[in-house]
């Protein structure tokens, strides 16, 4: 069972549904090293393969040997800005297949149907493809091309339902569903009879095996279209988890952050622009933060003629702002923002109207009066009054179905499990986690968070799935 139908849980229901990747007989990649172990065993697939050995010795933009490994693959020379073509041929071989269901809240892609659909991603677009089915080919029978090489999110989303059809994934897929709970239970507690799945096919999620003594019950409702709840409990030996971050925004904890003009979704602006809650002549916005959401604020606010206050910790040439990651080039309009940051802070005006930047700042509290309090770093208070606040510094993923929060899984098990700062705990080359067998985590949950790179990690569950 899969908690998650976003990029990760597609990738991994194509693996599991009989999909075999080898390596395509007189192909070149451009690593020579790597060219030759695929050489050793052209024969055997990539899955039956030492993803540790293959994987050995490869560098990129990402922490992960095994996510690594399956980019290259797919995309040999991409970070080169060359465009060659995928080293891998796909194989159907049917016996091969592990039942399993994907469990969603959405359609097929999860978090990508959440967010506004004119907005462009972040990657380039071909980055955003899932194995055996490039983005841009998907585009060119839509008569659509790449924006400045990257794509809309509405595309990725449709992309992704496309996806799931086309391969002939969907029978796996079980939409509407909201899980509750995730606990290991002893399988002789079990009785076959009491079992109710989302299958009709009773036995082909799970048959008794003698050699597992425990197995995880997953227990949730599923939505109908009348809108009523339908309770399901299934029994897997294997559950993975692959529902992404986008759950649960992060707050400031400070006072007052829970009055309703403090908001935590970019959509609340968008809302208050659309019922002409805010105009050009209202106090400004305050936005808080320095990621890519905040800077996607500014853009909104800037677009409408808003007038914006924004404040952030870092320092505006902190190596570790995404900002300074990013190529010019590519981002024209993140460097813009970036600009808007450097070049009209509080201190001295600069050629934006409408829009103050304040870095190294904190919140201290959000005001009934609407009067905001913040602090800068020598400790120096300023207030402004406000229309609304946006507090734009990230989420936390939503893990209440797991014992603990899921605490106990992840990397330091005192603290939450957080993508970026203290991911689950997984094996590098199997993505199991460390601290309960059968349990798996894939995506930005284990440390992955790119669409480019979390295909590695279903590699490697589907790699220790078919060696079990």
């Amino acid at each position: 069972v899969f908690l998650g139908n976003g990029p990760s849980g597609i990738c991994l229901s194509y693996l599991l549904s009989g999909y075999i990747p080898y390596f395509k007989k007189d192909s070149l990649h451009p690593h020579p090293i790597l060219q030759r172990k695929l050489e050793e065993a052209p024969n055997v697939s990539v899955l039956d393969q030492d993803l540790e050995y293959l994987s050995e010795g490869l560098e990129g933009r990402s922490h992960s040997p095994v996510a690594l490994l399956f980019d290259t693959l797919q995309r040999p020379d991409t970070d080169f800005g060359g465009t060659a073509e995928s080293v891998l041929a796909w194989w159907h071989e049917a016996d091969r297949a592990i039942p399993h269901l994907v469990l969603g809240r959405n359609a097929p892609g999860g978090a990508w149907h959440s967010i506004e659909g004119s907005m462009v991603t972040l990657s380039r677009g071909e980055w955003m493809g899932l194995p055996d089915l490039p983005l841009k080919d998907w585009l060119k029978q839509k008569r659509r091309g790449l924006r400045n090489n990257r794509a809309t999110a509405q595309d990725i989303a449709q992309y992704y339902q496309h996806y799931v059809m086309k391969k002939g994934l969907q029978k796996n897929f079980r939409c509407g569903t909201v899980v509750t709970s995730v606990r290991k239970v002893s399988a002789e507690s079990i009785s076959s009879h009491s079992q109710k799945d989302l299958q009709e096919n009773r036995d082909s999620l799970w048959n008794s095996n003698e050699k597992s003594t425990e197995v995880f019950q997953v227990d949730g409702f599923f939505k109908s279209v009348k809108g009523d709840k339908e309770p399901f409990s299934i029994y897997a030996e294997n559950v993975v988890l692959a529902t992404g971050t986008y759950d649960s925004p992060s707050w400031l904890g400070v006072k007052g952050e829970n009055l309703s003009y403090v908001h935590h979704q970019l959509s609340a602006l968008e809302e208050a622009v659309k019922n002409n809650n805010i105009s050009i002549m209202s106090d400004p916005v305050l936005i808080v933060g320095a990621g890519l959401t905040a800077a996607d604020a500014i853009l909104f606010a800037h677009h409408c003629n808003i007038p914006v206050i924004h404040v952030f910790r870092r320092r505006v040439s902190d190596p570790g702002l995404i900002f300074n990651q990013l190529p010019k080039m590519m981002y024209p309009e993140y460097h813009k923002v970036h600009q808007m940051m450097k070049e009209q802070s509080a201190a001295c005006a600069g050629p934006y109207e409408c829009y103050v930047s304040l870095p190294e700042h904190h919140v201290l509290s959000f005001g009934k009066d609407k009067k905001c309090i913040f602090q800068d770093k020598d400790g120096y208070q300023k207030v402004c009054k406000v229309s609304m606040a946006l507090v734009l510094t990230g989420s936390n993923p939503n893990l209440s179905f797991l014992p603990n929060n899921g605490i106990d899984l992840a990397m330091d098990s005192d603290q939450p499990v957080n993508p970026k700062r203290n991911p689950i705990d997984v094996d590098p080359f199997t993505y199991e986690c460390t601290q309960e067998k059968g349990l798996y985590a894939l995506g930005p949950l284990a440390g992955d968070n790119f669409v480019r790179f979390v295909q590695g990690g279903a590699l490697a569950v589907a790699s220790s799935l078919l060696k079990k």
